[in-house]
């Protein structure tokens, strides 16, 4: 197994801690002995073991003069566990290579500190992947003032997202929807316009495999006021939080109505007041799944970082919904292209996840 094979399969590892390690990043590591592998491990748990030091206590003594490969930069400071670099440099690792730095100022350095105790540190390996598999914890110390805002449609062939009668349960299939409950684990919000809390009545809970460190935060996008106060969003907002974004034109008494009923409300006139709403209590990050008249909103103020868009082979016709509603013409010239980070099937369905460029 060479460096970018062990780079593979610690990016896979990663993957186990996702939607428990809160927002700390994902991590995978594994040992290798003349390129097989001895231990590995991930980061699990928020506040548990990293996953450098998982993989060396698998390694045991076998780690005296191997190879560690780790997704991300190891970490240099005491937090809710200490320095990696500590724990590398006990067991007697004579190589480190890893995918990206790390950008957490309490955390980063750990490469430096490490060739300052004699490792060899290889950096950069696989680092786009590992950056788009933490996004999420990228954007945090990113400079930026609103949350990681993602896409999640299911689509028909002809890109829509319901018939012509508004239904939409279900354009895609049982695997589609394992995969979407997987996903809602690691984002701290999840959001729909008034329109599909109304058509669809959604839970906007995780119902899967991982279930989440701390619920997400359900948001309704309601300019108008128009969401029932019988939506099962609204009408569970005591056991899972829920918070309404009314525009500012929407009269008092269906503001008190969705308070007295538990839910959380406040003021955003459009995406941008929105994103700024939601950063103000704390979101990092939101998973906004539909429609497409919240999705066309978002894409068109350039809010948007990540799409994941699921095909189903189908056809709902002209007359069904459309995904992206109301962005405009663009001319070939001047479109943005979208950067493909990941394709699979899922079932008889397709995903595709792009990023912005």
């Amino acid at each position: 197994m060479d460096d970018r094979e062990a780079m593979r399969r610690a990016i896979d590892l990663a993957w186990g801690g996702w939607g428990r390690v809160g927002r700390n990043p994902l991590v995978g590591a594994l040992v290798l002995r003349d390129g097989a592998v001895v231990g590995e491990g991930f980061h699990a748990e928020f506040g548990g073991r990293h996953g450098e030091v998982a993989a060396l206590e698998a390694a045991g003594s076998r780690a005296r003069g191997a190879d560690l490969v780790v997704s991300l930069e190891p970490c240099a400071h005491y937090g809710k566990t200490p320095p990696c670099t500590d724990a590398i440099v006990a067991a007697g690792i004579r190589r480190v290579v890893f995918g990206a730095h790390d950008v957490d100022p309490k955390a980063r350095g750990g490469a430096g500190v490490l060739q300052g105790r004699g490792v060899r540190v290889v950096p950069g390996v696989l680092e786009q992947d590992v950056q788009a598999q933490n996004a999420l914890f990228f954007h945090r110390f990113a400079q930026t003032a609103r949350p990681f805002v993602a896409l999640k449609l299911a689509v028909s062939l002809d890109a829509r997202i319901a018939d012509r009668t508004g239904r939409s349960q279900w354009v895609s299939g049982s695997e589609a929807r394992e995969y979407a409950h997987w996903l809602r684990a690691g984002f701290d919000a999840i959001g729909v316009g008034a329109g599909t809390a109304s058509a669809d009545d959604p839970a906007l809970t995780v119902r899967g495999r991982v279930m989440p460190a701390r619920p997400p935060l359900r948001v309704v996008f309601d300019r108008r006021g128009e969401v029932p106060v019988g939506a099962t969003v609204v009408r569970t907002a005591r056991e899972t939080p829920t918070l309404v974004l009314l525009g500012r034109e929407v009269p008092e008494p269906t503001r008190a109505a969705l308070e007295a009923a538990g839910a959380l409300v406040a003021d955003a006139d459009g995406p941008g007041d929105a994103a700024a709403e939601l950063a103000r209590r704390g979101v990092g990050s939101v998973l906004i799944e539909g429609g497409g008249v919240v999705a066309g909103r978002w894409l068109k103020e350039d809010l948007v970082d990540r799409i994941y868009l699921i095909s189903a082979p189908i056809l709902l016709g002209g007359d069904g919904v459309p995904a992206f509603a109301g962005i405009g013409g663009v001319s070939i010239a001047s479109v943005r292209r979208w950067r493909t980070v990941d394709r699979r099937t899922l079932g008889n369905d397709s995903l595709l996840v792009l990023d912005r460029p």
